[in-house]
């Protein structure tokens, strides 16, 4: 088969890999229709997160059909399915608090020293990423193999294309248990910082939840047209004073929640400090807080703090002080998808989320590194890359109309249509 294939920073390949195989009476293999370019696969990309090695196949967000199964598994050959990043067995402590991202058996017993010796605790596997989380082969391939096949997998009805139901995979999920993190509430301020995948999933969701006010902060401008057309205001930080602007909005409160959906690489907002990243870039392991710092500083006494923003190792000048002397509560984590994609479903067939208007490319897999190239230096245009495993490499084809377009809206200068589906032709 073929498959995206890490060979170091910043180069990334698609290679010829054997086809997976049942391993296990769980497992199933899935034929990919559909996969994504995550964000956090940016962290990959760029060399931050550690134990990624030569020859790791990429890739946590991707769908497809059941081409075989293991005797234990509950799915049927010919069923379309999603299947969350993260690998919950559904019988440890966690998977029964429905805890899914915090599975204890999922990462095999060899891999769990690395993770434990970094965290205090073994962490849950997850697709496509360190082998700290299992090592497992991920989704941006033509095939995968599922383990826990009868836990993890959601059956989608095929009225609903991929693109409306892929995002339940990852940053669908991953923005509304911010927002459910956040605990929204009516009358409330929401602010998220990012206005990426998972930040404007973030802001969609706590319009959805009711928020009175939700705030999306970033500076591409595209990607601001995007959160004010899901009904957020907006601050670019490069042309405001956020503190300043927050305290403005709010009556001089400040918000009643904030959310960080930028995590460990997060550069050019007010606060940030550039030691943070001399110390990344030279392996010292810093991530960079300035959105973090900025976020705990802004939101009110009192205030929530919700961190889907990914974070791999140690920060310097964490304000400790300001998040206990206001009384802060901070919840973080990856995301528990399990318990969140059946009500997420719902919510898409009966038209209260659309996720369509994020895709701004759609590719072949043969095309991917040209993908992973853009989406991490042209932010502005390149909000979501889905890939098509079946397409010929460099095949043109329309893409599907999302809620810019249909509202006749524009994007930016200089930036792709908002829901242009452009595909690009290599």
């Amino acid at each position: 088969m073929r498959a995206l294939t890490y060979h170091g920073k910043h180069d990334v390949r698609v290679d010829t890999h054997p086809d997976p195989q049942i391993v296990n009476p769980r497992d199933a293999i899935i034929e990919i229709t559909s996969t994504a370019i995550c964000g956090s696969d940016l962290h990959l990309y760029d060399g931050v997160i550690p134990a990624v090695l030569k020859g790791d196949i990429l890739g946590h967000e991707f769908m497809g059909r059941v081409v075989e199964v293991g005797p234990s598994s509950t799915l049927q050959v010919g069923q379309r399915v999603i299947v969350p990043f993260t690998i919950s067995c559904g019988q440890c402590f966690h998977c029964r608090n429905q805890e899914f991202s915090h599975c204890d058996n999922s990462n095999p017993a060899e891999k769990q020293d690395m993770s434990e010796s970094l965290y205090g605790h073994p962490m849950s596997g997850l697709f496509g990423y360190s082998h700290m989380t299992g090592g497992y082969p991920g989704g941006q391939a033509e095939y995968v193999r599922v383990p826990f096949s009868d836990v993890g997998p959601l059956v989608v009805p095929d009225h609903l294309e991929d693109e409306k139901v892929l995002f339940l995979t990852d940053i669908l999920s991953t923005g509304w248990m911010a927002a459910d993190q956040a605990t929204v509430e009516p009358g409330d301020t929401i602010v998220v910082w990012g206005a990426g995948p998972v930040g404007l999933f973030a802001a969609q969701s706590a319009v959805v939840m009711g928020a009175e006010q939700v705030i999306s902060i970033d500076h591409h401008p595209h990607r601001l047209e995007l959160a004010r057309q899901i009904g957020a205001k907006v601050i670019d930080y490069t042309q405001t004073n956020v503190l300043e602007a927050l305290l403005e909005m709010t009556g001089g409160q400040g918000p009643d929640a904030v959310i960080d959906a930028v995590g460990m690489e997060s550069h050019g907002f007010e606060n940030f400090n550039p030691i943070d990243t001399l110390k990344q870039k030279v392996g010292m392991g810093a991530d960079r807080i300035g959105v973090l710092r900025q976020a705990i500083l802004a939101v009110r006494k009192g205030g929530r703090v919700s961190v889907p923003g990914v974070y791999g190792g140690f920060s310097d000048k964490f304000p400790t002080g300001a998040l206990m002397e206001k009384g802060l509560t901070l919840r973080t984590g990856q995301t528990h998808v399990q318990r969140y994609y059946r009500d997420l479903l719902k919510r898409i067939e009966e038209g209260q989320i659309d996720t369509t208007f994020l895709i701004s490319h759609t590719m072949s897999l043969e095309d991917a590194a040209q993908g992973y190239k853009n989406f991490a230096y042209n932010q502005n245009e390149w909000t979501k890359v889905v890939l098509k495993p079946k397409w010929a490499k460099g095949r043109q084809e329309a893409g599907r109309a999302n809620i810019a377009n249909r509202a006749g809206l524009s994007s930016a200068p200089g930036s792709v249509p908002a829901g242009s589906g452009a595909v690009v032709d290599a």
